[in-house]
């Protein structure tokens, strides 16, 4: 039986010192420790519905082409040419007939990365191309979202999101279907926005609209420690939505209890995963710098509900677009403060118990 609680902290929890949310050199550490180490978010498994489907992702200096083979698997390819390095592609998104050839001297790949022709190189004396696949990094899907590891030896997908693997059967989320979705660029450091989303201490004073759908201090909490934070708030009307209220039925077999709550989740390090009973939101965040982030913001619905004539995604999309412009104005204000000489790490709130949580993990992760 799952069990939730209150969010609460030790004596003595204290935020962040500034440098962390300010520091290049702090951030470069993080790109390395921890962006190239856990399991990433770079999208949804429906961006690539036919064989020869890719789209292009950064992670720091890396750039990778995420693409579906012709046996349908999901390969994660450095787009650096076994040749010379050059970047093979540049088209954000896209689709590839049959290879993937290099403009500068016409090397040619299979969609799994084999290299297949590599002109002239047959009066090269030992040259095999079997010894020249392009590098690839490890992929995993968990309910419709892609998940990347840069690390040359990971841990397994399975052991790492071990937590979270069977925990959210009734969303049926791998079979939803993106609805609508807006980028932001929002000018503060990624871990502040973590920060932001896994609490309601602020709700009351930057969100009234959402205090009236959904109780400020109804956080209830089943994971506050490791990389994954979070638990439900209770919901007082049908939806999450400008009204209070959707024609939309629950997705999936959401029903009873999950009926009445929204479920929030932060996944380290770069997903914000908030399930409603009607639709699914999700936050991916790519840090750009230590004082920028690019935010995507998806909401999912059930394909069958959104092929109804009546479909309109509208009330959830215009109250969260309000909701996060809120949440990242504030973030932005938390990111003018710490950067000040005046900032001294303050006390946190027992709301803020996540938060105190992530401070951890974070630390521990950046060693």
């Amino acid at each position: 039986m799952t069990v939730y609680t209150r969010a609460a902290v030790d004596q003595g929890a204290f935020t962040l010192p500034g440098r962390y949310y300010t520091s290049n050199a702090l951030f470069q550490q993080e790109m390395e420790r921890i962006f190239t180490r856990q399991w990433m978010l770079v999208g949804r498994a429906e961006q690539l519905p036919n064989p020869g489907d890719y789209f292009l992702i950064s992670i720091g200096p890396e750039n990778l082409i995420i693409v579906r083979d012709r046996q349908g698997s999901i390969n994660a390819l450095y787009n650096v040419c076994r040749h010379r390095g050059t970047r093979m592609c540049t088209t954000e998104s896209g689709s590839f007939n049959e290879s993937i050839q290099c403009p500068y001297h016409a090397w040619t790949y299979g969609l799994d990365g084999r290299l297949l022709a590599a002109r002239m190189m047959q009066e090269v004396a030992g040259f095999d191309k079997n010894d020249y696949p392009l590098h690839q990094a490890s992929v995993a899907e968990w309910e419709g979202f892609i998940f990347v590891n840069l690390a040359a030896t990971p841990e397994p997908f399975e052991h790492a999101f071990a937590p979270l693997l069977q925990r959210f059967p009734q969303w049926q989320m791998g079979n939803l279907r993106v609805g609508q979705c807006i980028e932001y660029n929002v000018q503060a450091n990624w871990k502040l926005i973590f920060q932001n989303y896994s609490e309601c201490y602020h709700c009351a004073l930057i969100h009234p609209k959402l205090v009236e759908l959904s109780p400020w201090q109804s956080g209830r909490n089943d994971l506050s420690e490791g990389p994954f934070l979070g638990g439900y708030m209770d919901l007082n009307h049908d939806s999450m939505t400008t009204s209070g209220h959707t024609p939309r039925p629950p997705v999936g077999s959401v029903s009873g209890a999950d009926l009445a709550r929204v479920y929030y989740y932060s996944i380290m390090p770069n997903m914000l995963l908030s399930m409603h009973p009607d639709y699914v939101m999700a936050h991916t965040l790519w840090p750009q710098g230590p004082g920028e982030t690019r935010i995507i913001c998806e909401w999912l619905f059930d394909p069958a509900t959104m092929a109804r004539t009546d479909f309109d995604a509208r009330d959830a999309v215009e109250f969260w677009d309000m909701t996060n412009q809120q949440d990242w104005h504030v973030s932005e204000l938390s990111q003018l403060g710490v950067a000040s000489r005046a900032y001294t790490p303050g006390p946190y709130a027992q709301q803020e118990g996540l938060l105190w949580a992530f401070d951890r993990y974070y630390l521990g992760l950046m060693g």
